[in-house]
C-alpha cells in the first residue's frame, strides 16, 4: 500500500496528556507555535491549503517494545486536515464527514480504502493500547528551543 499524504494518527490512550501544549509552559508552545507555523508561510504542510488559520501538528513515534513516544516533528496544518488526522477526537465533537470528505480528497482515495486505512489505523493503535506507560522523548524540543535563545 502506497503511504498516504494525509494519515490518521491515533493516539494511545496512555499518552492522550502527552502532548506539548500540555507539557510546556505557554510561552515556549506560543514560540514553538509561532515557529512552525512561519516556516509553513501560510500554508497546510499536508494538503496545501493556503489559510490563515493553521494549527501546529505534533507527530509521534512509538516504540512498542522500549515503550517510548517520541516526538519526530512538528507542523503546520490546517484544521480540515488536523480533523481528519485526529479521526477519534472529530468523531467525538462532530463534523466527522466533513474529516473523512477530506482526507478522500487529499488522498485521491475511495470511502472503502478511507475506511481500510482507518482499520489499519485502529489494529495499531490496540498493539500500542497494550502499553501502559509510556516514556516520553521530546528532545527534538531542544533544538527548536535553542533557536529561540539564539534570537
Amino acid at each position: 500500500m502506497k503511504k498516504r499524504l494525509l494519515e490518521f494518527e491515533l493516539v494511545p490512550d496512555g499518552c492522550w496528556k502527552s502532548n506539548l501544549h500540555e507539557l510546556l509552559p505557554s510561552a515556549a508552545w506560543d514560540y514553538v507555535k509561532k515557529t512552525v507555523k512561519n516556516k509553513a508561510k501560510g500554508k497546510c504542510m499536508i494538503c496545501g491549503k493556503q489559510t490563515a488559520y493553521l494549527d501546529a501538528h505534533e507527530k509521534w513515534c512509538y516504540d512498542i517494545k522500549k515503550g517510548v513516544q517520541k516526538l519526530v516533528d512538528i507542523i503546520a496544518v490546517c484544521k480540515d486536515c488536523h480533523s481528519a488526522i485526529h479521526i477519534c477526537r472529530t468523531q467525538l465533537t462532530g463534523n466527522i464527514e466533513r474529516a473523512e470528505n477530506h482526507y478522500m480528497k487529499v488522498n485521491g482515495c475511495t470511502y472503502a480504502q478511507m475506511r481500510q486505512d482507518m482499520g489499519r489505523a485502529n489494529d495499531v493503535n490496540k498493539e500500542r493500547n497494550k502499553v501502559s506507560e509510556w516514556i516520553l522523548d521530546i528532545s527534538l524540543l531542544k533544538s527548536i528551543l535553542e533557536e529561540k535563545e539564539n534570537d
